[in-house]
């Protein structure tokens, strides 16, 4: 399991899985905003399964040599 999100794409993921998460609480507080639990993760951990999938990388991978 390599990184597959670059860091904009990383930090957008975190801000957008918090926000949702802060509608349960604040806001409509519907339970659909424990969806952000999915987001939040794949920014934290910086590999989306999505991607890999699809075979998306929005990493910059540093060539060695």
């Amino acid at each position: 399991m390599s990184i597959n999100e670059g860091g904009i794409d990383r930090i957008l993921r975190i801000v957008v899985g918090l926000v949702l998460i802060a509608l349960v609480f604040v806001g409509p507080k519907t339970p659909w905003g424990w969806i952000g639990i999915v987001p939040l993760l794949t920014g934290l951990i910086g590999w989306c399964p999505a991607y890999l999938l699809f075979g998306i990388k929005t990493c910059k991978v540093k060539n060695s040599g």
